[in-house]
This record gives C-alpha cells, sequence and structure tokens, in this order.
C-alpha cells in the first residue's frame, strides 16, 4: 500500500506491506520504492516491509540543491516515527547504504542490524568527487542520455543481453528522477563523510552485498571493509554487478532473509 506522510512540510512517499518485525528497504541513486518490487513481493510473506522514496526520488518532494546523507536519514526516521516503529533492519542499496550508515550513526537505537547492499562506508576519493561534478553537467547537458548510459553500467555488461526486462525496468525508474533530485543526491553523495568506523564498533549483525563485476565499486575494496564487521555476513554475488537483487534474485533474497533472521532472533 502505498502511504505519504511528512518531513519539513513536504511529502514523502513510501510503501507499507505485509506483517511482522519491521525491515525498511532504502533504494539507491536513481531509483524508487518500486525498484525492490520482486524483493518487497518475498519478504513481506514474513515482515512488515516499509520501502521509502528517499528525498528527489520518486514520489518525495526536493528539500535543496543538496540532499545531504545526514538529511536523508532524517527523513527515513521521520517516516518511521509516523508509523510509530521503534526498533528494524535497514537494507540500502548503494546510496541507499550511504543513508543506512548516516542513520547508524545519528540513530543507533534504532537498529538491528543493516545491509549495505553493493555499498561503501568509505567516503568518495578525490577522483570520484570530480566524476560527481562530471555527473552533475552530464545530467544539465541530456539527463535522458545520462539516466540511461548510468542504469546500464549498474549491471555486470555480460549481464545485458540477458536482463532487457530488468534494464528497462529500472531504466524507467530512473526516468522519473527529476534533474534537481539527481543533482541534489550528486552533490549529497560527493560530500558525504567516511563511516567505516561503525563496522568494526556495533555489535549488531551487518550485511554487505558485494558483487564481482560491479563497475561502480571494486569487489576488492568492498571484501576489505567486510573483514572489519565484528557481527557479519557477507553474500559474493559472482556473476552480478552493482544490482544483486534483479541480477540474482532468488540467491539475493535467500541470504538476505538468512539475515533478517538473524537480526531478529
Amino acid at each position: 500500500m502505498i502511504k505519504t506522510s511528512l518531513y519539513k512540510n513536504e511529502t514523502v512517499t513510501f510503501s507499507d506491506t505485509g506483517k511482522g518485525r519491521t525491515v525498511v528497504l532504502l533504494h539507491g541513486y536513481l531509483g524508487s520504492h518500486e525498484i525492490w518490487k520482486w524483493t518487497m513481493e518475498d519478504l513481506s510473506k514474513s515482515y512488515r516491509v516499509i520501502a521509502i522514496d528517499l528525498p528527489g526520488h520518486g514520489g518525495t518532494s526536493n528539500f535543496g540543491y543538496a540532499h545531504s546523507m545526514d538529511l536523508m536519514a532524517k527523513c527515513v526516521k521521520a517516516v518511521m516515527d509516523h508509523l510509530r516503529l521503534k526498533k528494524y533492519v535497514i537494507v540500502g542499496h548503494s546510496m541507499g547504504g550511504y543513508v543506512a550508515l548516516a542513520f547508524a550513526d545519528l540513530f543507533p537505537d534504532q537498529l538491528r542490524g543493516f545491509c549495505l547492499y553493493h555499498s561503501t562506508a568509505y567516503a568518495d576519493s578525490e577522483e570520484k568527487k570530480k566524476d560527481r561534478v562530471r555527473a552533475v553537467n552530464a545530467v544539465k547537458a541530456n539527463r535522458g542520455i545520462y539516466t540511461k548510459n548510468t542504469i546500464r553500467n549498474l549491471f555486470a555488461t555480460k549481464n545485458l543481453k540477458y536482463l532487457k526486462d530488468e534494464v528497462s525496468f529500472a531504466s524507467k525508474i530512473a526516468k522519473g528522477t527529476s534533474r534537481q533530485g539527481i543533482i541534489a543526491a550528486l552533490y549529497g553523495m560527493k560530500d558525504r563523510p567516511r563511516r567505516d568506523i561503525i563496522l568494526g564498533l556495533v555489535e549488531y549483525p551487518i550485511m554487505m552485498v558485494i558483487g564481482e563485476h560491479d563497475n561502480i565499486l571494486p569487489h576488492e575494496q568492498l571484501m576489505e571493509q567486510a573483514q572489519t564487521i565484528r557481527n557479519k555476513t557477507v553474500l559474493y554475488l559472482e556473476h552480478d554487478g552493482h544490482f544483486g537483487f534483479l541480477e540474482s534474485p532468488r540467491q539475493s533474497n535467500k541470504e538476505l532473509r538468512k539475515f533478517l533472521a538473524k537480526c531478529f532472533k
């Protein structure tokens, strides 16, 4: 069921399905709650699943020229407070993982665990920051071409010919993201702080999903981060890129369920 709440007097859109312990799904850059379609269908058989449109994405408003990860985390907290939910697991894909880390930093008592789904606790390198600025210029020049190319790059190159429907599905969602929403997210990601210290500090479970053919985040760097987690679960997808829940949904959902059972036991 699609619902709305308010943050800073602006609309935040989210879906609320299933019953039981609460799992929060946070999409990545150029996504919306809809990107989790098959994950929501699977998890909502056992859990209450809240999938939130982050600022500037889906049906959620823009909140300024830059959407920091802290602002996005506070937006998520506003939704959870609106629903009067106190303890939950957050699953964050890519940018959604950056938001999950910010949430863990700001609101540690609310979490039973979190999953970094093709995401990193490190800040952008100086070269990556330059890439973000180049991306802003590309969006201003031609948003359509930029979003199409960006989405294709999120899949393992070898999977593109097999997953045409999935690429089309993700591209359609990306196409609905406003120019301002894209730019605000790019600036927010560019300026986010490193939060890898959290991985080694918290006692609750943390999961990392890593794609061997990820064109965005080198799998070696993510495996290195995973070793610092005290209570870790690692899913290594040897055939996938940056979109495991679309590239290998059955395996991804099966392992995510195991992780959630660990968090809620």
